[in-house]
């Protein structure tokens, strides 16, 4: 009886093992992020973004670019980021506004576009060991009755000129946008450094009309 009920166990252990070895086998295996690689040509910033965006096109005199997961509304409406070149270096005895100035302008700027403007967050941080600050505000666009959040990092460049990194979408959508956000932010860079293992290269297409940055 002893010897069936240890060979049982015996058989027992092996089910659970292979069992085991079945589920392991059969785990799926996750596929690697990819991103896509710009850099400005003239300014010199890099960054990354999913590889399932798209870049809808120059903004700022060619100084910035937008990228946005594809939507499906009228792209005036889409979420986006806009990374670009907000205020040049300061020449001769000129100052800069500075981080300071270039959030106060901002701010200004959305209440004014805005109704039921609100402060979300401000906050000093560094991007790329540089000095920044995050603006994050929310406000109903008066000319189409939408609401935004924005979240804007300015950064402040080694001669004192200003970059943003921008994100505009819906409240709704701030947490599934977020991540891609952070994600960008950690990639932004002077200057430009070469591509990676899984990234791909892109140049923005011609600047259109329809293509709606967030405000900076």
């Amino acid at each position: 009886m002893g010897r069936w009920l240890r060979f049982l166990a015996a058989i027992g252990l092996a089910v659970t093992f292979v069992g085991f070895a079945i589920a392991q086998s059969a785990a799926p295996t996750h596929k690697a992020v990819t991103s896509k690689r710009y850099c400005q040509p003239e300014i010199g910033f890099c960054f990354r973004y999913p590889s399932t965006w798209m870049m809808l096109g120059e903004v700022f005199g060619g100084n910035g670019v937008v990228v946005a997961p594809e939507q499906k509304e009228d792209r005036a409406l889409w979420d986006a980021i806009t990374v670009a070149l907000v205020a040049p270096a300061p020449e001769g005895d000129e100052e800069g506004p500075g981080l300071d100035g270039i959030v106060e302008q901002s701010a200004v700027a959305m209440r004014e576009a805005g109704q039921n403007f609100v402060t979300l967050q401000r906050q000093e941080r560094a991007v790329d060991h540089k000095p920044a600050q995050l603006l994050k505000v929310q406000y109903k666009e008066k000319t189409s009755g939408r609401d935004w959040i924005e979240e804007l990092v300015f950064i402040q460049g080694p001669e004192n000129e200003i970059y943003s990194v921008a994100l505009k979408c819906a409240p709704q959508n701030v947490g599934k946008l977020e991540p891609a956000f952070a994600e960008l932010l950690r990639s932004w860079a002077l200057p430009e450094a070469e591509p990676g293992e899984g990234e791909e290269s892109e140049k923005p297409p011609a600047k259109t009309p329809s293509t709606q940055p967030a405000h900076n």
